[in-house]
């Protein structure tokens, strides 16, 4: 196969891109010659599109030769295959890096133009190249999205060479390639036109997408969405200081705090993702780390639950003296461990939760506190996430509150299907929106 040009080697992988568009995807063009690609790619799925400034780290005697990629972030991927067969030494690798890191900067500003990158929280993000050689400034790519808070990663090229998703590894989720021929020395022998890509060309690109999806979609809110307003805060819990994100629309009609599983923390990609779209909905919301980094040193720490409720529990209490959220309904919001500490909390007496919702949670770990939680409980689990699904399905029976468990279609544990975490915060939303509200009146 022969492309014409970038723009035909990007219609054609639109086309194999389509069952992405339903999972509502951000896709993402390697800076430069990938965005003319990404763009067809982001007009067929009807995405955003922005873009990943990579750099190749070529081999100082050699520069077409990638021995690894710096990008935005800070992320760096070197092969060190390449650097060893061909001698390169510390610091001629440090000197090339600092070159290519200065050049990663340029770009960015004037791509941007000060402009805010777009917020891949929770999204399915689909990184796009013209092709790929040796792998380096795609896997550089990739864990650029992910550090972004991508929830997916799909990567896709119109060619590469056999075997070059080993080249990835996991920092992709899904690859998508349209033809990978068994030799293949340099991208440009699949295209009949292939000129180097001018920042006049990606700015455009760039701003002819705007025009079809405007920033506010884009960013995954409307135009009539409430302004929100966030500010990171220190939350005392006892003699600890905890580090949270508060979230708060204008006129909010309740509080949501969150409580994540193990491993997991107030950055969680998935719960910032399942935050927003309650903002959008009007509720306030707090992803606050549970534990200091010292105590999340010891593992013990991150299954204790009664440990877990308690910090909680201390959170709530400081809330509803917060004057900019005094007075909101609170519910709450655990993933995973997080669920069952939700759930203990909720089981104090006098804590007065109005909702509690639980997304691949462990309610079973909340023990006998089941069956003193009053406030109305949703539980969400993944139909293929079959283990956590019994442990829902038997927790619920020890549950004397409104229960309601959902399950939702294709999705495991983590939501990392298409689509599947949507459905999740959607379903929260519905189940916050009508339990929240009985308690309160919107605040101004």
């Amino acid at each position: 196969m022969v492309f014409i040009d970038r723009t035909d080697a990007g219609r054609r992988l639109g086309e194999a891109l389509r069952h992405l568009r339903e999972s509502a995807p951000v896709v993402l063009g390697l800076t430069r010659g990938g965005v003319p690609v990404a763009a067809e790619v982001a007009r067929a799925l009807e995405a955003p599109l922005d873009v990943i400034v990579v750099r190749k780290l070529g081999v100082p005697f050699q520069p077409e030769l990638g021995m690894g990629a710096v990008g935005e972030d800070g992320v760096r991927v070197v092969n060190d295959e390449v650097v060893r067969d061909a001698g390169i030494k510390d610091d001629e690798l440090a000197l090339v890096e600092s070159r290519e890191r200065a050049e990663v900067e340029r770009r960015a500003q004037r791509y941007r133009a000060g402009g805010a990158r777009l917020d891949l929280a929770g999204r399915t993000a689909v990184v796009v190249d013209d092709g790929i050689a040796t792998g380096s400034t795609a896997k550089a790519a990739c864990k650029a999205a992910r550090a972004r808070g991508a929830a997916r990663v799909v990567l896709a090229v119109p060619v590469a060479p056999p075997g070059w998703e080993r080249r990835i590894g996991d920092d992709a989720d899904e690859f998508v390639c349209l033809e990978t021929p068994e030799w293949l020395f340099a991208v440009g022998q699949f295209y009949a036109d292939f000129p180097q890509t001018s920042d006049e060309e990606v700015l455009d690109c760039l701003e002819q997408a705007r025009r079809r999806v405007p920033c506010t979609a884009a960013a995954g809110r409307g135009v009539g969405d409430p302004p929100v307003s966030e500010r990171e805060l220190d939350v005392p819990a006892g003699p600890n200081l905890l580090r949270g994100s508060l979230r708060r629309p204008e006129q909010a009609r309740g509080l949501v705090v969150f409580a994540h599983g193990s491993g997991s923390s107030r950055h969680s990609p998935r719960n910032r993702f399942v935050a927003g779209v309650l903002n959008d909905a009007g509720f306030a919301t707090l992803l606050f780390d549970l534990l200091t980094e010292d105590e999340e040193a010891d593992r013990a720490n991150v299954f204790d639950i009664a440990l877990l409720a308690q910090r909680l529990g201390a959170v709530t209490d400081w809330l509803r003296a917060l004057p900019e959220v005094a007075g909101l309904p609170v519910g709450y919001f655990g993933a995973s461990t997080g669920a069952a500490a939700a759930l203990w909390a909720a089981a104090e007496a006098g804590r007065d939760v109005a909702a509690v919702v639980s997304r691949g949670g462990r309610p079973d770990l909340a023990g006998e506190r089941l069956g003193d939680v009053r406030a109305p409980t949703l539980l969400i689990v993944g139909g293929h996430d079959d283990l956590v699904l019994e442990l829902n399905r038997e927790a619920r029976r020890h549950l004397h509150c409104e229960s309601r468990l959902v399950v939702i279609p294709g999705a495991t544990h983590l939501f990392e299907e298409p689509g599947t975490l949507r459905a999740a915060a959607e379903a929260a939303r519905d189940w916050f929106a009508d339990h929240l509200q009985r308690l309160g009146a919107p605040t101004h």
